[in-house]
């Protein structure tokens, strides 16, 4: 079969691999239909997470068709269409027990280098380094699912693969960061980053009642999707003083919630800030670059949230931990246990709350994977999300 391989830092190939096979009774394979590019998988392109190796195939958001169930998996019967969550969780732990899908205590067989990194270990994902398992991803024409009993979701045909697509991850992403601001009447949401998943962050404060929604980014084309989205107000952060603008929008309070949709690639205008970051990043003294955290924290309103949904890896430089611990904020965070959410936002898209399609700016053959990763990190030609078909 084809899939698209991480050869080395900024660069993909895609090439022959060997069919993936059934290695457990709980294992499905599952022909993949569509899969995207998600923005964390240009810090794998851009050699920020470690223990990745040459020929590790990439992709955890993909669906398709189950052609092949191991005996312990009833659910699923070979022709279903599924749609896969990225985190790869077997149910039955304690922490699965509790909706903690995404750190699960056994699908990780890396867990060792994880606890190195981390302390303990999260669950493992799909095509997101050896850290995070090892697990081959879904931007293959085939993809062995493990704990297919518990992971991936049976839809219907009433709706096409883009419309679909995006509960693999980044729908229930942006939902679980709107959700951590405990949303009431009257609140004011702001939201760093405005990919995929910080646009689905704004719908999904909308959705959950949001009065005012201000969206912050730089590029025209992705603050006019937030809008598409339902943000109410947007800054690009390259023409205005963020924290400043934010106070004068909320009377000097600041927003009752903060989501960082952006993570450990952030951009800031300020060169001696970036810079500092930038050269901080590259002699690995630390491997974020924080820009967009440090200022979700330093405005959120007093007694707010920071809701922390974009990825990060290790260790960051100068982070305010005296406006956070002075001021009263609550920070939520975690990679985003899907499992717990596909089910309700399913029924969203079923009831037309929502149609999740409208991030998609581009759809290619699996074959262009190299040229799209190309495009989507260089925002060219208005690349918003990213659509390959094996």
């Amino acid at each position: 079969m084809r899939a698209t391989q991480w050869m080395g830092k900024y660069r993909v190939e895609v090439n022959e691999v060997p069919d993936p096979q059934i290695l457990n009774d709980r294992d499905a394979i599952v022909q993949v239909s569509s899969t995207a590019i998600c923005g964390s998988d240009l810090h794998l392109f851009d050699g920020f997470i470690p223990t990745m190796r040459r020929g590790d195939i990439l992709g955890h958001e993909f669906m398709g068709e189950v052609v092949e169930v191991g005996r312990g998996v009833g659910n699923l019967r070979v022709g279903d269409r599924v749609v896969v969550p990225f985190p790869i969780a077997c149910g039955n732990c304690s922490a699965c027990r509790r909706g903690f899908f995404s750190v699960c205590e056994n699908s990780n067989p890396n867990a060792g280098i994880a606890e190195k990194f981390m302390g303990h270990s999260p669950c493992g994902i799909f095509g997101y380094s050896h850290m995070m398992g090892g697990i081959p991803g879904g931007q293959a024409e085939y993809v062995r699912v493990p704990f297919a009993d518990v992971g991936p979701l049976k839809v219907d045909s009433d709706h096409t693969d883009e419309q679909l697509l995006f509960l693999t991850d980044v729908f229930p992403t942006g939902y679980l960061g709107a959700e951590h601001c405990e949303i009431r009447p009257g609140d004011v949401i702001a939201v760093w980053g405005m990919g995929a998943v910080g646009q689905f962050a704004v719908a999904s404060a909308k959705m959950l009642g949001a009065e005012r929604i201000i969206a912050i980014d730089r590029f025209d084309y992705r603050l006019a999707k937030a809008r598409e989205a339902g943000a109410t107000d947007v800054l690009d952060y390259e023409e205005v003083d963020v924290t400043e603008a934010l106070k004068e929008m909320t009377a000097g309070r600041g927003p009752d919630g903060c989501i960082d949709a952006v993570g450990m690639e952030a951009h800031h205008p300020t060169t001696a800030v970036h810079a500092y970051d930038r050269a901080k990043q590259a002699t690995m003294s630390e491997t974020e670059r924080p820009h967009a955290l440090r200022e979700a924290i330093t405005s959120v309103a007093n007694g707010g949230t920071v809701s922390i949904i974009g990825v990060y890896g290790g260790l960051m430089d100068k982070f305010p931990i005296g406006s956070l611990m002075n001021r009263s904020i609550t920070v939520r965070t975690g990679q985003t246990p899907v499992q717990k959410y596909i089910r309700p936002l399913y029924e969203r898209i079923r009831n037309g709350d929502i149609d999740p399609s409208f991030v998609v700016s581009h759809t290619m053959p699996l074959t262009k994977a190299p040229k799209a990763y190309r495009m989507f990190r260089d925002k060219k030609d208005g690349a918003n999300k990213i659509v390959l078909k094996p």
